[in-house]
């Protein structure tokens, strides 16, 4: 039986750490004491130090099932780091260096071994598997087992038959960082994970800047951004492999260290160009969603989107890749109408599941039209972003966070009652048989030819907010969608059509109706041009946001500090001389401490958030007597 003592030994030797974040010590405790976990916690919360620290307390192995080559790698190589025996078994080894693997893993040479779902049940595996002395397995990226989950993997439903061969059943504990809760309820039930304990720990990223940009020209607003960050790391996501050689060469031909990740590449290159931008020699990556997942890079400082993902728990995960560490980062979607009908493509393609087909593979569609309907909500809502993202996942929030680019920039309370009434009265006696479009240019007393075939010309409503622009109409209709008072459908042609709530709001007279508000962007003399287009529930591509402009949040003073770049210095010729990513070093973080700081002993060296008695063994005299050097410093 552990002792309290032995944990916290643990975490200190070999993390640094003087204490556990939020979740991670019940579920420690629980997989101690034999009992089944399921963890539900954001990218960076530190899942891994949830099944690394019981690894190393209980008697036998632990494996780690994961589905990413990437993050065994990471993992092992930091675990090797600390000074634990680790190893991963997955098709990136030759077959002669997965024999000799297991070879040392038949002689318990190792405590923590990482392999793939597909391997469970090879004749191999399986001969090693029944003679070793499995302690506890631990199912990462758990929402795979979910045919609802966005990463659905057929392979991960093997895990269960591959329990029942074990002579003893290890405890099993299961992590995520986004289930909804048809997805928590999948993994319970098809890991046959035994009354396990659960623990939400919340998806508030608190050190995250949230913000959407409805640029007409895209590359030039992340241009802008990375000019203004020069010595920062980070991922700019595009949504087709075109998208992605386009913004790489054009940032390679301005200048900047880039390189790119997409399935269309050849193995060997993927990874030479992850491994360029793990070790920093080019520190940004311009990828698809085939990259990303499982890769434990700490100093991620930014995550732009150069197209909207197709739902929110895409968007969480590959946004949550900023700021492992701790530190400061920005995660910016850069928005236009296109990416709604590119998404919609997507969704009817369906490629993703070939698994499934008929009524099964029609109701997955259903459910992305779905989420790609809130995905698009979260570009145009004027109320807090994270707000908005939380409330996705079934948590509240303030409703103010400080920290997004609605919070931040100056919006006003808007009396929308008058116009939300028209909308209305207009949907109602045209039938609810249009579109967003055709209501919208009604409303405006446009003559456009669809208006004027279906005689809404005539319509009571036609006209009656021709002093509002287009874009001020399309906000308040995507309000009364999020608030349900309208809704969009999912067919082929989507069509407005009025909810309960919205008949109950509605007066024909025009009077004794309560007074709706909404918070929208204080008016501007700007207008869009007449080229935009529309998507079926998004604003216009054309569109300029409040938030595009010049943005104040809570950013670490990182780049422009003298005592950091030092710092940061020394760690990029320690990680280049052992061949050795930077930031298993120190992450940003740590050294972002050491500024605070400035040790000048081991002792006081030793307080340092991420150094602990192991790290400082390697590296701690080095970083100290720079530290005493940067103390002498009257500049400093």
């Amino acid at each position: 039986m552990n002792t309290p003592k032995e944990k916290y030994e643990i975490l200190k030797t070999y993390y640094g750490y003087d204490s556990f974040r939020d979740g991670q010590e019940e579920l420690i405790d629980c997989l101690l004491s034999n009992r089944d976990v399921c963890g539900i916690m954001p990218t960076g919360a530190g899942k891994s130090v949830c099944y690394q620290v019981p690894a190393l307390i209980l008697p036998g192995i632990t494996l780690v099932i994961s589905p990413l080559i990437s993050l065994m790698k990471d993992q092992v190589r930091a675990l090797n780091q600390m000074g634990v025996h680790a190893a991963y078994l997955n098709s990136s080894l030759t077959y002669h260096q997965y024999l000799k693997a297991l070879a040392l893993a038949k002689e318990c040479r190792y405590k923590i071994i990482y392999v793939a779902p597909e391997r469970l049940l090879t004749e191999d595996f399986l001969d090693f598997a029944v003679h070793a002395p499995i302690s506890m397995l631990a199912v990462d990226e758990a929402h795979c087992v979910s045919q609802w989950g966005q990463d659905f993997r057929p392979s991960y439903l093997k895990i269960p038959d591959f329990v029942q061969q074990l002579p003893t059943r290890p405890v099993i504990g299961a992590f995520t960082a986004t289930a909804t809760r048809e997805v928590k309820e999948d993994i319970i039930r098809m890991l046959n994970l035994s009354d396990p304990h659960m623990t939400v720990t919340g998806f508030d990223r608190k050190n995250l800047y949230f913000e959407v940009r409805h640029d007409k020209d895209k590359y030039g607003g992340i241009l802008q951004y990375l000019n203004a960050h020069p010595d920062s790391s980070g991922i700019i996501y595009c949504a087709t492999r075109k998208n992605v050689e386009e913004v790489c060469d054009r940032l390679i031909s301005d200048g900047f260290a880039a390189t790119r990740y997409h399935a269309g590449l050849s193995d060997a290159e993927r990874r030479s160009n992850q491994e360029a931008f793990t070790y920093d020699e080019t520190p940004i990556m311009v990828a698809t969603n085939a990259f990303g997942m499982g890769i434990d890079k700490s100093n991620v400082r930014f995550v732009l989107h150069y197209n909207m993902p197709k739902n929110m728990e895409s968007y969480y995960q590959e946004a949550g890749r900023a700021g492992r560490d701790g530190a400061a980062a920005d995660c910016i979607l850069f928005y236009s109408g296109q990416d709604v009908i590119t998404n919609q493509f997507f969704i009817e393609q369906n490629r993703d599941n070939e698994e499934l087909t008929g009524e099964a593979l029609e109701l997955v569609r259903q459910r992305d039209r779905e989420r790609l309907k809130k995905m698009t909500f979260y570009c145009h809502t004027p109320d807090c972003l994270r707000d908005y993202m939380l409330r996705y996942f079934g948590e509240y929030g303030a409703g103010y966070c400080g920290n997004c680019s609605n919070c931040l920039h100056t919006f006003e309370t808007v009396d929308i009652t008058q116009i939300a009434n028209d909308m209305i009265g207009c949907v109602l006696t045209s039938g609810m048989r249009y579109g967003v479009n055709v209501i919208l240019d009604a409303l405006r007393g446009s003559k456009s030819e669809k208006v004027l075939r279906f005689q809404l010309n005539e319509n009571h409503y036609y006209g009656s907010q021709a002093n509002e622009t287009i874009v001020f109409l399309r906000q308040v209709l995507n309000y009364l969608v999020l608030t349900e008072y309208l809704v969009v459908t999912d067919d082929q042609y989507p069509i407005v059509k009025v909810k309960e709530k919205g008949l109950s709001f509605f007066s024909e007279a025009g009077d004794f109706r309560p007074v709706l508000t909404m918070k929208a962007a204080r008016k501007t003399t700007q207008t869009p041009s007449k080229g935009d287009k529309a998507s079926a529930y998004g604003t216009f591509s054309g569109e300029t946001s409040a938030s595009s402009g010049s943005k104040k949040h809570a950013s670490a003073p990182r780049t422009g500090s003298a005592p950091f770049e030092s710092l940061r210095k020394l760690r990029t010729e320690i990680a280049r001389a052992q061949h050795i990513p930077p930031y298993l070093v120190f992450s940003d973080k740590t050294l972002e401490s050491m500024c605070v700081l400035l040790p000048q002993t081991k002792e006081e060296m030793l307080t340092v958030h991420g150094v602990g008695e192991l790290k400082y063994q390697k590296y701690g005299e080095q970083f100290l007597k720079l530290c005493q050097e940067l103390a002498g410093d009257p500049e400093i």
